[in-house]
């Protein structure tokens, strides 16, 4: 039987949010012992190269060139770029410090913040499920934070910088990969800065004599790279709406392995918050099911 493309573009934002919420989990977990700033550095570079061979072999240069054009495209992805080496680095230092619990809370919160900075800075519309939904983050957050000890900055860092770089990339509308093409020539710079402090400290892991760890350092870019390709492929078939309720493959992914595989604490009180998030979460794709109807 012929798969229509709304199947094919649900089994590829499927195939793209586990992707990201298990084997990168596990992956950046793993190499996690190398330190933060080499992981988003080797994460950051490996990208950056990865997307120029993919835009060579689909001719896509001139998309780039388009944009490089447009002074309001370029301040945008210029700040768009600060906020996802901020949101990587945050990332990254949940899984190596034992905060993908913390990180899932952010994901999960994320598109429903996303709603909300749409009806603040985007004019969108809000019905009655997605007043309730944000209410309740609203309310969730609240109760964390009068229980100090168990407030998940990781994860609420993860949902401000991911929530306001999709804002940012919304209003300039450029193609994801280009975009993040873009983004990662202008984190180069640092990039290299980081570079240059981890070798002439001799803390580089990144070694030839070392081809193991030197390939699997590199999969920092796949790792990266083909998640994207396949969620932005999934929702190019399948919608926007149908895409966001899959994509909450990954945060469940994350909490999921946080709890039962990586061992990770969880109190009381961030159980409570999880049950409200889980609530909100449900009542938004409720609304995101009916409205694809």
């Amino acid at each position: 039987m012929k798969l229509t493309n709304f199947s094919r573009g649900i089994i590829s934002t499927s195939a793209g949010s586990l992707f990201w919420g298990f084997f990168g989990t596990i992956y950046f977990q793993y190499i996690s012992f190398i330190g933060v700033f080499e992981v988003v550095a080797h994460r950051s570079f490996w990208t950056f190269l990865i997307l120029v061979f993919t835009t060579t072999i689909f001719k896509k240069w001139h998309i780039f060139k388009k944009i490089l054009y447009n002074k309001t495209n370029i301040l945008t992805l210029f700040l768009t770029s600060l906020l996802i080496f901020g949101n990587w680095s945050v990332w990254i230092y949940a899984v190596s410090t034992n905060k993908i619990i913390d990180a899932s809370f952010g994901y999960f919160i994320f598109p429903i913040i996303s709603v909300f900075f749409g009806y603040l800075f985007l004019n969108e519309k809000l019905n009655k499920k997605r007043i309730i939904s944000i209410s309740l983050v609203i309310v969730s957050t609240v109760y964390l934070f009068f229980n100090f000890s168990s407030l998940p900055w990781v994860g609420l860092s993860v949902a401000f910088l991911w929530s306001v770089y999709n804002l940012l990339r919304k209003k300039i509308n450029v193609e994801t990969d280009i975009g993040l093409l873009i983004e990662s020539l202008f984190m180069l710079p640092i990039i290299l800065v980081i570079f240059y402090f981890i070798i002439s400290s001799n803390q580089n892991n990144f070694v030839f004599n070392n081809i193991g760890l030197m390939s699997l350092i590199f999969l920092a870019g796949p790792m990266t790279v083909i998640p994207l390709f396949l969620y932005v492929k999934g929702v190019e078939l399948a919608g926007l709406g149908a895409s966001g309720m899959v994509f909450f493959i990954t945060p469940t992914a994350q909490f999921l392995l946080g709890f039962f595989y990586f061992n990770e604490p969880f109190s009381y009180q961030k159980f409570n918050s999880f049950i409200l998030i889980w609530i909100a979460v449900f009542i938004y794709l409720k609304d995101l099911y009916e409205k694809d109807l």
